[in-house]
């Protein structure tokens, strides 16, 4: 067929654009003889048809800056964007993930119904309860039985 028909299927087989694509000068007869992707796939196996490769335009400023950063420089006030609570998300996450196992737990044991799941996990997801054990007291004022035995051991789950 043609070359820029190699080199169309050649791009999409190595997802890169027409113009990174390349065809050795020595192998254009076989280019040109290309017709299936099969063919075109036999010649990029070969080495003949190649794409160039990517530049990684890395800038040099964003490489000392971080470098600096893993140094503990730059995180003064002036570098800080969102509170303090913002910043360290990971309490959060900790904290929530505790609460939802204490509710996973007691809908496993069949102690609340789904809807009352789902009321509870939207609570712990809004940041209502403080700790485990501010979420088991709520849940006990709500009227959901639980003992004490059974509350101090979902305060250690």
């Amino acid at each position: 067929m043609s070359v820029e028909l190699t080199r169309r299927i050649a791009a999409k087989i190595m997802k890169r654009g027409e113009s990174k694509i390349r065809i050795s000068r020595a192998a254009v007869a076989d280019a040109e003889k290309a017709i299936t992707a099969d063919d075109v796939r036999a010649l990029i196996k070969g080495g003949k048809v190649y794409a160039v490769k990517m530049k990684h335009n890395i800038s040099f400023r964003s490489t000392v800056v971080r470098k600096k950063k893993m140094q503990g420089r730059r995180r003064g006030r002036g570098s800080r964007k969102g509170t303090a609570g913002a910043r360290l998300s990971v309490d959060y996450k900790k904290r929530v993930r505790g609460q939802r196992r204490i509710l996973k737990r007691l809908k496993s044991t069949n102690k609340i119904d789904n809807q009352t799941y789902k009321r509870f996990y939207l609570l712990v997801k809004g940041g209502t309860f403080a700790n485990k054990a501010s979420l088991i007291s709520h849940m006990k004022s709500t009227g959901i039985d639980i003992s004490d035995d059974a509350a101090k051991e979902l305060r250690h789950i």
